[in-house]
């Protein structure tokens, strides 16, 4: 892959920073570093971080972006807040930090929902699909409504803003029933407080034969199966995959699912080549 042809593209969480060059020939990625990142420290101090992330990519093109909301992506603008990652950067204009710092023109900014599902339909399991949706569950949950690999945000046939994080199961926030915290909680509420425990162990311990876990992950999953269901219908949709890191999980509770549903590989990777598809398009 020669340093002119490839996208360079920054996948930013809440504890890391990927950044990688995407080849759009064939979608191949070639992944550059994957460095630790404090989203809790200082605005500058973020900056600095992404900043010296992107200088390692070839930057001639431009960079893009795939980062968590809340975030006002054709601004370039943060608004992250109670989220526990980011909240220095509440209001504070990255695209122009970045643009000086990096002494670039383009900078493109992505929800890292839409990219996940924008690459998934380029080059992974929604390939084909004229009208499809991507989520991703960890920290909360995440979705993209496509229509021939395009986001749809708007209408009556997606939930507000093409998110399903807004809208409400049984007068709850649906993040309350299916989010990493709230599986955790549903855990301990069961068997009492569990030094450093996550989903994953959870999983774990179902795989073992653990009937609490399970009961606790199939109530998780169901609650999204019974969330997505009517929007799966009003969109038309003919296949849903799931990424994030809850979706390690799939194997414990694909059979709470009545729809065409897969779990992809890596989700990161879905990321990165879903940004580099945005950017090339825009």
């Amino acid at each position: 892959m020669g340093n002119g042809s490839g996208v360079a593209v920054l996948e930013v969480g809440g504890s890391h920073v990927t950044a990688a060059v995407v080849d759009p020939a064939g979608w191949r990625v070639e992944l550059v570093e994957r460095a630790k990142l404090d989203s809790r420290t200082t605005a500058e101090r973020i900056v600095a971080q992404l900043g010296r992330a992107a200088e390692q990519l070839p930057l001639k093109s431009g960079l893009v972006l795939a980062l968590p909301g809340p975030f006002d992506y054709e601004s370039g603008v943060a608004w992250y807040r109670g989220v526990e990652k980011f909240d220095s950067l509440y209001g504070h204009d990255l695209g122009a930090s970045l643009r000086e710092l990096l002494k670039l023109e383009r900078i493109l900014f992505v929800n890292d929902a839409e990219a996940f599902s924008i690459g998934e339909w380029t080059a992974g399991e929604l390939r084909g699909a004229d009208r499809c949706v991507g989520v991703t569950i960890g920290t909360g949950v995440g979705t993209a409504f496509l229509a021939d690999g395009r986001v749809v945000r708007t209408g009556d046939t997606v939930p507000p803003g093409g998110e399903l994080y807004r809208t409400e199961y049984r007068d709850r926030p649906l993040e309350d029933w299916i989010s990493g915290r709230a599986i955790l909680a549903a855990y301990v509420e069961r068997v009492g407080e569990q030094d450093g425990i996550g989903v994953k162990e959870i999983a774990d311990a179902a795989r073992s034969g653990s009937t609490v876990a399970r009961e606790v992950l199939v109530d998780a999953f169901t609650v999204l199966a019974d969330a997505l269901t009517p929007w799966l219908e009003r969109f038309g949709v003919t296949r849903v995959v799931l990424g994030g890191a809850i979706s390690g999980a799939f194997d414990l509770v694909e059979d709470v699912f009545a729809f065409d549903v897969t779990a992809t590989d890596d989700t990161e990777h879905s990321a990165l080549i879903g940004a580099a598809a945005r950017f090339v398009r825009d």
